[in-house]
């Protein structure tokens, strides 16, 4: 069958096979169940086609294999890719995602089906219009994601109706705990195959630290965006405002761009992959949730505009340029506030360039201090006047009482600030789940 690897690499212009796709296709047993862990822009998607087709019959009229991306723009962006391969081999492919027409069943079966979890899960178990019990290999793609979407319950449900012995396929950046009771579920025995991102296929990828001072984010990216010569820029927003804001201040501003964010619809959005792909855009303002997952070639640029709140999503976000030994910049704009985010990715080993825009050059600037600053407390101050309001006679231990009362005042109000962040962020996860199985 390893004819059928060189079919492929020679069909899509391979010279040599990644990390993760050599592993993936030297096993010893092809048919083990298997989690590999690597990043976005590794090669896995290639590494569990090139699987699937050696083991496909293709005389067989049913579905073989299927495989399961947590968002339709992951869905079908695997789909094209596998569209390709497909055709040469005369083999027969469907996408399955929110938002398409359903359709009756027919004789020509698909032999490779691949989609979102909640709609294969309603065609199969709800409308018994596609067959997914017949398949013999299952691959979860961006498992992480999956479950932080929390669709893994529509995926269980899938394989609870399907063969014990099907062969399981999961590959993710990472394995979360939350991930685990699932894997030790419906994986047997499975081999690990695990990816460091330092690989020699990844490159260097610089970091600069540029301060906003006075300005918006959107003015310094105007700054910034004649001094680099990307081949492709990604520009990563926080929120879904933001970048809808960021992308109309550069169009005002000239710039010929593509936003992809969950504000948009999910047909533009499926469009904005297209324009993606097609690499006719050189400038990409993105979210993280839209964007994951998603491969996007030749990028030498990202642009940071502050730092997300779960840290992980910046190194994502430096991961997307460097590639294919390539140089990357990751440039990462700042403002006070982001000074707690800068240590914690310097002590985790990112070595940052302190930098600024000048009469159109970089210009270098010292050097950050890590040192800790005693700002002036707003809190406490505010509490420092109702404690003068309250103590206008003067009494023995009248410093020390102040002092007291000042303390717990301000621990009450640390309290309900941390209570009222919480109640803010379950509210935000709420209608992210939401939406995403809306989209699902």
């Amino acid at each position: 069958m390893m004819e059928r690897i060189q079919e492929i690499m020679k069909l899509e212009h391979f010279k040599k096979l990644t990390p993760i796709q050599e592993k993936v296709v030297n096993r010893k047993n092809k048919h083990r169940d298997l989690i590999g862990i690597s990043s976005t822009g590794s090669g896995k998607s290639h590494a569990f086609f090139m699987a699937i087709f050696e083991q496909l019959d293709f005389e067989k009229n049913e579905v073989q294999a299927v495989i399961s991306a947590p968002t339709r723009e992951l869905a079908f962006q695997l789909h094209e890719r596998c569209k390709k391969i497909a055709a040469y081999f005369n083999v027969r492919t469907k996408l399955v995602t929110g938002g398409m027409q359903k359709t009756s069943g027919s004789k020509h079966v698909p032999q490779i089906v691949i989609g979102t979890p909640g709609r294969m899960k309603d065609l199969f178990l709800k409308d018994k219009t596609l067959r997914l019990d017949t398949a013999k290999i299952v691959v979860v793609d961006e498992a992480d994601m999956t479950l932080e979407f929390g669709f893994l319950e529509d995926i269980d449900m899938i394989l609870s109706k399907m063969d014990k012995k099907v062969q399981m396929m999961v590959f993710s950046a990472t394995i979360p705990e939350g991930l685990q009771p699932f894997l030790r579920k419906y994986l047997y025995d499975p081999e690990l195959i695990q990816i460091d991102t330092n690989d020699e296929f990844q490159s260097d990828v610089t970091h600069l630290l540029v301060p906003c001072k006075h300005k918006t984010y959107e003015q310094k990216i105007l700054d910034i965006l004649p001094v680099i010569q990307p081949y492709v820029c990604l520009i990563f927003a926080n929120t879904t405002e933001q970048a809808s804001s960021m992308a109309n201040t550069l169009r005002e501003n000239g710039y010929d761009l593509v936003e992809l964010h969950s504000g948009l619809e999910s047909r533009e959005r499926m469009q904005a992959i297209k324009m993606i792909q097609s690499q006719k855009k050189k400038y990409i303002v993105a979210s993280d949730i839209a964007s994951r997952g998603i491969d996007i070639e030749g990028i030498t640029h990202v642009i940071s505009c502050g730092f997300p709140k779960d840290l992980k999503f910046y190194i994502h976000r430096a991961g997307r340029t460097g590639r294919a030994k390539r140089d990357g910049q990751c440039i990462a704009l700042y403002r006070p506030e982001d000074k707690r985010a800068i240590d914690t990715l310097t002590k985790d080993g990112i070595v940052f360039e302190h930098k600024d825009v000048k009469n159109n050059e970089w210009i270098d600037l010292k050097p950050l201090e890590h040192k800790a600053v005693k700002k002036k407390d707003p809190l406490k101050e505010d509490i420092e006047k109702i404690v003068k309001k309250k103590n206008k006679k003067v009494k023995p231990n009248y410093k020390k009482k102040q002092k007291q009362e000042i303390e717990r005042l301000h621990r009450k109000q640390r309290r309900a600030m941390i209570k009222k962040d919480i109640q803010r962020q379950k509210k935000e996860r709420a209608m992210e789940k939401q939406r995403a199985k809306r989209e699902g």
